[in-house]
């Protein structure tokens, strides 16, 4: 094999890398921050299913082992399916996004901090993908972008 053979298949290889990295770097954020405002919504829907399919199971919890300081467990856990019910429908429709993933942040902050010091490597994803719709927003396929759209218009 001729230097010149050789040193070209090294070449050929970062060019194709290039133009994959190229290629992955066109992919627009609306198509990104879909998957992310659909897998946190789903994250905390489920969490709020699952204390409605057994609400005195849910009560018992945030009484026995959650603990929250400051709320009787009660209103904990009205608070917390409150907010489990209502965040994840405004991102998955992309309506206050923001606002949204700043109120799950907090929530998944409170769970850190107070209730499964533990399991920081879930929260820490979860934590990821709000911080990302936080300060980037919902993307295009969003009702927030037709309502800036339309407020901008004006």
């Amino acid at each position: 094999m001729s230097t010149a053979a050789s040193g070209s298949a090294p070449n050929a290889a970062l060019a194709a890398l290039r133009r994959l990295i190229d290629l992955l770097d066109r992919v627009p954020y609306s198509a990104l921050a879909v998957p992310l405002r659909l897998a946190v919504a789903t994250v905390f829907w489920n969490s709020a299913m699952t204390k409605l399919d057994d609400w005195n199971a849910a009560v018992t919890l945030f009484a026995e082992e959650y603990k929250v300081p400051l709320l009787p467990p009660e209103v904990a856990a009205y608070i917390a399916v409150s907010v489990e019910l209502s965040m994840p429908v405004l991102l998955v429709l992309g309506l206050l996004t923001r606002a949204a993933a700043l109120v799950l942040l907090g929530m998944t902050t409170v769970i850190e901090v107070f209730v499964y010091p533990q399991a920081w490597p879930t929260h820490i994803q979860w934590a990821a993908m709000l911080l990302v719709l936080l300060c980037r927003g919902p993307g295009a396929l969003s009702l927030d972008h037709l309502l800036w759209r339309r407020l901008a218009a004006r």
